[in-house]
């Protein structure tokens, strides 16, 4: 690419934040590609290098080896990263078609670099060199990592057995593309025009409001929240309230049988492509000498291994399931007190229904009551104080210093008490189902680096991208939160904060990055018990018309509405763990068992309620088919425990011991956040609590018992 043309691609600045604001689909390809020409030559530069001094008999240095990789591997996150982002926030036509056709490329250079042998013998050769004893325990952590990562990546693979490992690696890039496309379209494409007023009976005013709102955005003029008509769609922030809310069985059921069968059918059809996924993962890891693509996943986790992870499951199954009958039998008998005919035949589609008819009785709040005391705004500043109280940062409004890819993103700063830089992020918080996939997540846009500091720093400070779906604002107010998706904002600032406040200079094991993926949910789970602590409610929480905080009243309603359906919780989350780990690892794709016959089957003693024998939730299974959580759902209850089991610190501390929470938050602070993936899960968490992990504490904050 000529001069002009590099400089002109917005995509290939360099030394600054990407340029979200001008990034367009045109500039996909030619920047991709000059990026990964780039990259391969500095690959084939290091490679010579390595190759020449193992030829001399010298182990490369850290300084020769492991900081050319990570420049390498910063500058291909710098480009191919920006384009990724955008595809989940930002997605059209345009952009796909240019992702796709740079893809296939992308996956052979990751494929190069993984499978380097000059790069492999260069780290084993320092691994066993007498330099390694003057490495730290990080540097010493990074390179064991990047060796058991490159045999991952088939470096130790025969010719022809490279061949076909690599023609899979391709297929699993598309395919998991693919899927996630399906998925977004599939949703998108459903929406159902509700005319009149019986239609949309109960459902609270923000509902309506947001409802008129997407109908006019649907090509509707004159809709009203008053009047309609009002669109429904399968986007969280719509579906949801109506499942809760709706008395219309009818549509109910409707809309409940569109959700679990997206994706499955037609146009956007993931049926083949699971089928395809799975296979394509066993013959992978095959290749690499593990018998079960569970197998391959673990070995590179904090669980021992499959059979650890089947026995934690399965001891919180039994902890929950008696709980999780004795949930749906309160909803029968609740049904069948208010005269509801379907007491008798409950269903699927009901159970959203009655379960918050059933909540409001018992605790006499509902939880479209609760959204007018949380309001964006107030929710944010709320939590940045806690932030603030918790580990000693600054978090400050900095709109308009970075180029952002909407007109809804904010960015911020972090400090420290003294002021000084540690970090910045960007906040998406709105649902947009045309361009922006589902769900909520934190990313990277850049990450800590003493080696990549510009000029004139000593570190290069890391910057996260945070992203949810929450309600979006109606009119001139701002966006009133259910306490889940406060809930789910807490989580992923979690995770920022790893990524932020890590003290880790070294890049490849800074914030989460090096962290076993098991344990990667720990800070974002955390984060969320003090979503039920009372003067963090009383912090975050300002009615939108009087600004009084939540009442204390309202307080102990949620708190003891904390352990409601906690059984049917946990049970789904086993439901969903289990049946990610038996498709990874007992089921194989060759045999006339389907993936879906396989999901009952785990469902047979995962739910109270079995599935419909038409639902297809795997084809919108977006975590374990186009995710990072292939064979690893599990991990959201294996880091729970650790979560659950960090925050019973600050309880036994006292919660509003302000010393002991400020002593306890720097600890954390200084381990769990600080040490990043420098260290094992275990050894930061023992560093923590000084103790390995219980269950006692998760068990007691779902009000359940150990079996």
């Amino acid at each position: 690419m000529p001069e002009e043309e590099v400089a002109a691609n917005p995509l290939l600045a360099t030394g600054g934040l990407p340029s979200f604001d001008v990034i367009a689909a045109e500039h996909v390809e030619p920047a991709v590609r000059e990026m990964l020409a780039e990259q391969q030559a500095a690959l084939g530069v290091l490679e010579e290098d390595v190759a020449a001094r193992l030829e001399r008999g010298e182990s490369p240095g850290w300084e020769h080896l492991i900081d050319p990789l990570e420049r390498i591997g910063d500058r291909f996150a710098a480009v191919w990263g920006v384009v990724g982002h955008l595809m989940g926030v930002k997605n059209s036509d345009e952009l796909r078609d240019a992702f796709e056709a740079v893809q296939p490329e992308v996956v052979v250079f990751g494929l190069q670099l993984g499978q380097s042998r000059p790069i492999y013998d260069g780290l084993v050769a320092l691994r066993d060199g007498p330099g390694w004893e003057a490495l730290d325990e990080a540097q010493q952590r990074i390179v064991e990592s990047l060796i058991r990562d490159a045999r991952h990546s088939g470096v130790g693979l025969e010719e022809d057995q490279r061949v076909r490992f690599n023609e899979l690696a391709q297929q699993t890039a598309e395919l998991a593309t693919n899927f996630s496309n399906n998925v977004l379209d599939a949703t998108k494409s459903f929406s159902l025009d509700l005319a009149e007023a019986r239609d949309v009976e109960g459902l609270p005013d923000n509902w309506l409001e947001g409802a008129a709102q997407a109908a006019v955005e649907g090509g509707i003029e004159g809709a009203t929240a008053e009047g309609g008509p009002w669109r429904l769609t399968l986007d969280a922030p719509s579906f949801l309230p109506f499942m809760e809310h709706s008395p219309r069985r009818d549509l109910r059921e409707k809309l409940y049988r569109a959700y679990v069968t997206r994706a499955s059918e037609g146009e956007f059809d993931n049926v083949p492509l699971i089928a395809d996924i799975l296979a394509v993962r066993r013959e992978s890891a095959g290749l690499l000498g593990f018998s079960t693509y569970a197998e391959l996943s673990l070995d590179a986790k904090m669980a021992p291994d499959v059979g650890g992870v089947e026995a934690l499951l399965e001891s919180l199954r039994v902890a929950s399931i008696e709980a999780a009958e004795r949930d749906l039998e309160d909803l029968r008998a609740f049904a069948a007190e208010q005269g509801a005919a379907e007491a008798e035949d409950l269903n699927l589609w009901d159970i959203a229904f009655w379960s918050e008819r059933l909540r409001e009785h018992r605790y006499a709040y509902s939880e479209e009551a609760l959204r007018p005391y949380f309001p964006l705004p107030r929710v944010l500043d709320g939590l940045f104080a806690l932030a603030e109280r918790l580990f000693g940062v600054k978090i400050e409004a900095a709109d308009g210093e970075a180029p952002v890819w909407h007109g809804d993103v904010r960015f911020f700063r972090v400090a420290d008490s003294s002021g000084e830089p540690l970090a910045a992020f960007y906040l998406d918080p709105y649902s947009r189902p045309a361009e922006k996939r589902g769900g909520a997540w934190m990313d990277e846009c850049v990450g800590r680096s003493r080696a990549l500091a510009p000029r004139g720093s000593d570190v290069r400070l890391p910057v996260a991208h945070l992203v949810c779906n929450q309600t979006r604002p109606v009119g001139d107010k701002p966006s009133l939160m259910s306490f889940n998706e406060v809930v789910t904002l807490f989580h992923e600032f979690g995770h920022g904060l790893q990524h932020m406040l890590t003290a880790v200079d070294y890049g490849l094991a800074s914030g989460i990055r090096n962290i076993e993926w098991d344990a990667v949910e720990l800070p974002s789970q955390f984060m969320e018990n003090w979503c039920y602590q009372r003067e963090t409610l009383h912090e975050i929480s300002a009615h939108v018309e009087t600004g009084e905080p939540l009442p204390d009243e309202l307080f102990e309603k949620l708190d003891a509405a904390r352990t409601y359906r906690a059984g049917s919780d946990m049970l789904r989350q086993i439901y969903f763990g289990l049946t990610d780990l038996a498709l990874h690892e007992s089921y194989d794709p060759t045999s006339d068992e389907s993936p879906f016959e396989v999901q009952r089957r785990i469902s047979a003693k995962t739910t109270v309620l079995p599935p419909l024998e038409t639902d297809r939730f795997l084809c919108s299974f977006s975590h374990i088919f186009a995710g990072g959580y292939a064979a690893g759902y599990y991990s959201y209850k294996w880091a729970e425990v650790l979560s659950a089991d960090a925050f019973a610190a600050f309880e036994e501390g006292g919660l509003t011991n302000d010393a002991s929470v400020r002593e306890i938050g720097s600890r954390y602070r200084d381990t769990v956040l600080g040490l990043g993936g420098s260290r094992t899960p275990m050894e930061v968490f023992v560093a923590f609590r000084g103790r390995e992990p219980r269950t006692d504490a998760l068990l007691r904050h779902a009000g359940l018992r150990a079996a």
